[in-house]
């Protein structure tokens, strides 16, 4: 299921992402859905005779542990194509964290392009992206309207599902 119409540019936010299998089932609806959508991957995916399939398939690596130059740099990838989507998990790994990264929304709202809002719920067998936002540049209604549009959303393993928020944002109550 995708929402329509499709934007020409968006950033693609996938949640929640809790198991290798979620990777197999995005590019499996990825290539069902026709659908050219990049994504980010940790650098060391890309290493060795994997990396070359990888990008074939619409992979970009970034280095997760650099702080400086990936925004610019994944934001100049949009101004160069006419059409450019781009997906990437916030929670920025399978595991449990205590908030999102938030390089998602400083990408989206640098390249000027809406959030798409693509998910997997295992409990009830769906794959998709549901709705598109454009950001207001606050980021706590922003986040707000994210974890609405993600509440009752279920992950391969709900245990490893961390709240959705930003680093500093008060916990849920």
């Amino acid at each position: 299921m995708v929402a329509r119409p499709i934007p020409e540019k968006a950033v693609i936010i996938f949640y929640p992402h809790t198991s290798n299998w979620d990777f197999v089932i995005g590019l499996l609806a990825k290539w069902a859905l026709e659908f050219d959508v990049h994504w980010v991957g940790k650098e060391s995916l890309f290493r060795g005779p994997l990396g070359r399939v990888f990008r074939r398939w619409g992979g970009i690596a970034v280095n997760r542990g650099a702080r400086a130059g990936t925004i610019a740099r994944l934001a100049e990838e949009f101004s160069a194509h006419r059409r450019f989507l781009l997906a990437l998990a916030p929670e920025g790994t399978r595991q449990r964290t205590e908030h999102w990264r938030s390089g998602f929304y400083h990408l989206a709202l640098a390249a000027k392009v809406p959030l798409a809002l693509a998910f997997i719920d295992y409990p009830r067998r769906e794959v998709g992206v549901a709705g598109y936002l454009h950001l207001s540049g606050d980021p706590a209604s922003d986040i707000a309207a994210i974890a609405a549009f993600y509440a009752g959303r279920t992950g391969r393993r709900p245990a490893l599902q961390g709240p959705i928020r930003f680093e500093g944002a008060p916990p849920e109550g």
